[in-house]
């Protein structure tokens, strides 16, 4: 009867524990989200993106962000953690008088993306993360 009850407990525990675990997704990169942003005037360059000229390196940003996860689905979600998170890099590279981040990178864990069509989000049940890094410039204008 006693291992009855602990199979039993058990049992429902990796029944209500399947499922949960966090999922790595390749999402579509909007072409909105290498605009600078209203009032940043930070551009950003994904990958190996072409880029103007270099007049000086400011050094590097790493940032994340993290989402409750909407009824919208997991897509939407990503996008959103994504985009709190260029907030963020875009914030950063103003700080040090950057106006762009080029090579910029997306990561959730181990999983890393260097792509400028897509990047890598880590999407569960309940939340959306993205890790954002890139190298913060001033570029020549045109």
């Amino acid at each position: 009867m006693r291992n009855g009850l602990i199979l039993g407990a058990l049992a429902a525990v990796v029944i209500t524990q399947a499922g949960c675990g966090t999922q790595v997704k390749s999402v579509a990169l909007q072409p909105s989200v290498q605009q600078p942003a209203a009032g940043s005037g930070v551009a950003l360059y994904f990958g190996s993106q072409t880029h103007p000229a270099v007049q000086q390196q400011l050094g590097e940003a790493s940032v994340s962000a993290r989402v409750a996860r909407a009824q919208d689905g997991a897509d939407a979600s990503c996008d959103k953690a994504l985009e709190q998170a260029l907030d963020k890099l875009r914030a950063a590279a103003q700080e040090k008088k950057a106006n762009a981040v080029i090579n910029v990178q997306t990561r959730f864990h181990s999983a890393e993306t260097s792509s400028s069509t897509n990047f890598t989000c880590g999407v569960s049940p309940s939340a959306a993360a993205v890790a954002v890094h890139g190298d913060l410039a001033v570029l020549q204008s045109n």
